[in-house]
C-alpha cells in the first residue's frame, strides 16, 4: 500500500505536568482549531480525529504521588493507542501536551514494530536525554529518550525521582528499549552536561545541532539523515517535533524557548525533505508516526506558534506551494 493512502488518526493529550510551566495541556485543542485534521485531510490522506488520551485524575492531581500515578496512567494509555493505530495500519499523529508524552507514544511504536525496526528524528532545541541523576530542572519532559533508552540511575537522586524512573522503566517502555543508534537530533541548541556524556556513552554520531544546520544548510544536512536512517537499517521512522524547534520569533509559546532556532524556511524545507525521503514508494523506510508537542497557548502571541505548528505539519504530509506534492 502506497503511504499516500495510509490513513492517519489524530491523538490528543492534554498532559502538561511534567513541564517546566504549564499550558500546553491545551496544545491539542488549540491545534485542532487551526485545522490540524484538515490540513493533513486535504493532502489526500484519509483523516480521523480519534479524541483525547486524558490520564485518570488529571484534573486535579495535588499531591506528588497524585501527579505521578497520572502521568504513568497517560504514558500507558497513549502506548495503547498508538500501538493499536499502528496494528490497524494507520500513521498515529500525536498532539501534546509536554514532550515526556513521548515515553508513551514511541514505547507504543516499539511495542508494535519491534526495538530494531524503529528509528526516532527528534527535531528539538533540547536532547532529551536526562535521567533524574542529570537533570538540572527534575522535569521529565527533559527525559524521554533517556527513557526509552533504558538509562538507569547512576549518582545521587531523591528517592522518590528514583521509584518514578523505576516504574516508568518497568511499567511504561517495553524491552529492551529503544536502540540508541536508532535516535537522530535535529537543531540542538542547549544541551546539557550529563545529556553530552550520556550521548558520548552510547558512542553516537548522529545529532545535527543548529550549528551544522548554519554551516551545511538544510538539504546537506538531510542528505545525512538519510544516510543515517538507511544505516540504521529501521523501516518504521517516528518523528518527533517539539515545536521549540523553531526560532521563537516564530514561535514564542512553548515552555522551553531558546533563541536562534529553525526559521521558517529552514523549518519547512526541513519538512519538505523529510516528506520527499519518506512517502516515496522507493524509501527504505515510512513515516510511522509523528509527536507534534510543547505547544502552550498560554505563552503565545496571537496564535503564531499553534498556526507556525499546523504548517509546518502540513509540510510534513506534502503540501507545498503549488498545492500537494504527488
Amino acid at each position: 500500500m502506497s503511504q499516500i493512502s495510509l490513513p492517519v488518526e489524530v491523538w490528543g493529550v492534554p498532559f502538561d505536568l511534567c513541564g517546566r510551566i504549564p499550558g500546553s495541556r491545551l496544545g491539542p485543542a488549540a491545534l485542532r482549531l487551526k485545522n490540524v485534521v484538515g490540513t493533513i485531510s486535504q493532502l489526500g490522506f484519509p483523516t480521523r480525529s480519534m479524541g483525547d488520551v486524558v490520564p485518570l485524575g488529571y484534573d486535579a492531581p495535588t499531591s506528588y504521588s497524585a501527579r505521578t500515578e497520572a502521568a504513568l496512567d497517560c504514558y500507558l494509555a497513549l502506548r495503547e493507542v498508538v500501538e493499536g493505530s499502528l496494528d490497524r495500519g494507520a500513521i498515529p499523529v500525536v498532539l501534546g501536551g509536554d514532550h515526556s508524552l513521548s515515553m508513551g507514544s514511541v514505547s507504543g511504536a516499539l511495542a508494535a514494530t519491534g526495538q530494531t525496526d524503529l528509528a526516532v528524528l527528534w527535531i528539538d532545541a533540547h536532547m532529551d536525554l536526562n535521567t533524574p541523576s542529570t537533570s538540572p530542572s527534575g522535569n521529565l519532559h527533559g527525559m524521554p529518550l533517556a527513557a526509552l533508552t533504558r538509562i538507569p540511575l547512576s549518582g545521587a537522586t531523591t528517592e522518590r525521582a528514583s521509584v518514578v524512573w523505576q516504574r516508568i522503566l518497568q511499567d511504561v517502555v517495553p524491552e529492551p528499549g529503544l536502540r540508541p543508534q536508532n535516535i537522530g537530533w535535529l537543531g540542538l541548541r542547549d544541551v546539557d552536561e550529563g545529556e553530552v556524556a550520556n550521548y558520548n556513552g552510547f558512542g553516537l554520531d548522529s545529532a545535527w545541532t543548529m550549528q551544522d544546520i548554519d554551516h551545511l544548510g538544510v538539504p546537506h544536512v538531510l542528505q545525512q539523515v538519510d544516510a543515517w536512517l538507511r544505516q540504521t537499517g529501521a523501516t518504521n521512522l517516528w518523528i518527533s517535533f517539539d515545536v521549540d524547534a523553531l526560532d521563537p520569533v516564530l514561535a514564542p509559546g512553548t515552555g522551553t524557548a531558546v533563541r536562534g532556532g529553525l526559521t521558517y524556511r529552514e523549518g519547512h524545507l526541513l519538512a519538505e525533505l523529510l516528506y520527499e525521503l519518506a512517502f516515496q514508494e522507493s524509501s527504505p523506510y515510512r513515516i510511522a508516526g509523528v509527536d507534534l508537542v510543547e505547544v502552550n497557548p498560554m505563552e503565545d502571541v496571537g496564535s503564531n506558534t499553534t498556526i507556525a505548528a499546523v504548517e509546518w505539519l502540513g509540510s510534513l504530509f506534502g503540501k507545498r506551494v503549488m498545492g500537494a506534492a504527488r
